[in-house]
């Protein structure tokens, strides 16, 4: 007599609820591991910043390079602009007029001399003007911050990179003294489409040397560092022509204040 086999009972399949469920239990106990190691890894990238660059080299050498003239190479070359090359002149601190020195620390870090690398101040106020204006339109960066973004990094925005050029700031502060600093970055910074440095730009748009700028061409120079590649020295631009006059009339005010004989 044969003995009837019955269907053995198929399992139900797993809902899609179910199968999410199983996912995320499975995944959620490893969330902390995988935070924890990006973290591990986001510090041990800053912390190399710590020992590298050299920045004590810049005591006596001066850079034949940035990694900003080396982007805007780059640049160049992804645009096709192959015999597009870099002007750049390196002049000594005591070789450039004072007039373009008070002018530049005037427009950029008017409290060079004072700090030791971060303005507080200078953060505060463009923190307060960037909600003011809904938008990023200052940035707070003192002159050794911008130095050493020219010198090791990229334009990039972010949050790594600004802590990574705060620790090499903070190195350069220790290192060098105010004055190689201030000679290093005026000797570095962008004024234009491949004009790097105030020897090239001195000579580029008013034919003379650094140290015969006059205190209204010191002035136009420093009016256009937020955006050398939009705004020229020479140019009818409104917003150079009023920032020109702006950084001129504090420049006279420094000028006479700073005269022998002067009761300031």
């Amino acid at each position: 007599m044969k003995t009837l086999k019955l269907p053995t009972p198929s399992r139900p399949a797993e809902s899609d609820a179910g199968r999410w469920a199983s996912l995320w239990k499975t995944w959620a106990g490893r969330i902390p591991r995988i935070l924890l190691l990006l973290l591990v890894l986001g510090v041990l990238d800053v912390a190399r910043f710590f020992i590298w660059p050299d920045v004590a080299d810049l005591k006596k050498s001066n850079p034949e390079t940035t990694a900003f003239m080396e982007y805007r190479k780059e640049q160049w070359e992804n645009l096709g602009r192959k015999k597009k090359t870099v002007r750049h002149q390196w002049v000594r601190l005591r070789d450039i007029s004072p007039n373009l020195v008070k002018a530049v620390t005037i427009a950029e870090d008017d409290r060079f001399w004072m700090h030791e690398g971060f303005d507080l101040e200078g953060i505060e106020e463009a923190l307060l003007r960037n909600l003011e204006e809904g938008r990023l339109a200052a940035g707070g960066s003192t002159i050794s911050q911008q130095l050493v973004k020219n010198l090791y990094f990229s334009p990039e925005k972010s949050l790594t990179r600004k802590l990574r050029e705060a620790v090499v700031t903070w190195r350069v502060e220790n290192a060098l003294s105010k004055t190689r600093i201030l000679e290093l970055y005026l000797n570095c910074i962008e004024w234009g489409d491949g004009i790097f440095g105030i020897g090239a730009a001195s000579h580029h748009y008013y034919g003379k040397s650094p140290s015969a700028l006059t205190p209204r061409e010191a002035a136009s120079l420093a009016a256009v560092l937020p955006n050398p590649l939009k705004w020229t020295p020479t140019s009818q631009s409104r917003v150079v022509k009023l920032r020109t006059r702006i950084i001129l009339r504090r420049l006279e005010r420094r000028l006479q204040q700073d005269a022998p004989g002067s009761d300031g």
